[in-house]
């Protein structure tokens, strides 16, 4: 996307601008696993399925400690009781139970060992178990997103360039830059196999994509006279 502004120039002076924006991106394989990993009880009780959860999600913390995550990368991240209704012909809509939730979010920074981690911890767990999210992604993604603007710069600066040549101008010193936060990026989810009943699915971790998108702003030179 470009805009030229053309002004009166003098003989040899300024012609005007042309502001452009460039987008580009760069990928790297993701060195950092997000899940998230919740428990479901059903009791008669609150207090019941309040313990089971806490007893199932406790299994499940364990499991990951034993597994070699920090404390720091384990954070509880929701809890909720509430009562689970059914309709019943002639009485309405009558407490069955409870259901009590909770859950936690993890990072996991062994890439090679995060199919057996999710593995451990869903037996850990049995089945109040929830496999809520996974996301890969970049602990640090400077120096990506360093690739990233430089595809965005070139993107930019060819585009000025064909736009100065169609006004018959050429490129002079550049007047501003600005970098704009990009779009949402989806990152890619990872790629799922299960060999066998009794075997962990396989986490597959592709790539994570950075992208950016810079306006510059050039002046343009007027060509000397042939």
């Amino acid at each position: 996307m470009g805009t030229i502004t053309v002004g009166s120039a003098q003989p040899n002076g300024p012609a005007g601008t042309v502001t452009v924006t460039g987008t580009g991106g760069a990928e790297a394989a993701p060195d950092l696993t997000l899940v998230t990993l919740g428990v479901e009880t059903r009791a008669t009780s609150v207090d019941a399925a309040y313990s089971a959860a806490g007893a199932a999600l406790a299994s499940v913390t364990e499991a990951l400690r034993a597994g070699g995550v920090a404390a720091a990368d384990v954070r509880s991240t929701g809890l909720n009781v509430r009562a689970d209704y059914v309709w019943r012909e002639g009485e309405g809509q009558q407490v069955a139970g409870y259901v009590a939730s909770s859950s936690l979010g993890v990072r996991l920074r062994d890439a090679a060992a995060v199919s057996g981690l999710i593995g451990e911890a869903v037996r850990a767990g049995g089945n109040a178990v929830r496999l809520n999210s996974l996301q890969l992604t970049l602990a640090d993604d400077s120096a990506v997103r360093e690739r990233a603007r430089a595809a965005a710069w070139e993107d930019a600066l060819q585009a000025a360039r064909q736009f100065a040549a169609l006004a018959s101008a050429g490129l002079g010193r550049v007047l501003s830059v600005t970098e704009h936060a990009p779009g949402q990026v989806p990152v890619p989810l990872a790629g799922f196999q299960r060999a066998s009943a009794a075997e962990s699915i396989a986490v597959e971790p592709g790539t994570s994509r950075v992208e950016t998108a810079v306006t510059v702003m050039w002046e343009l030179a007027s060509l000397a006279p042939a």
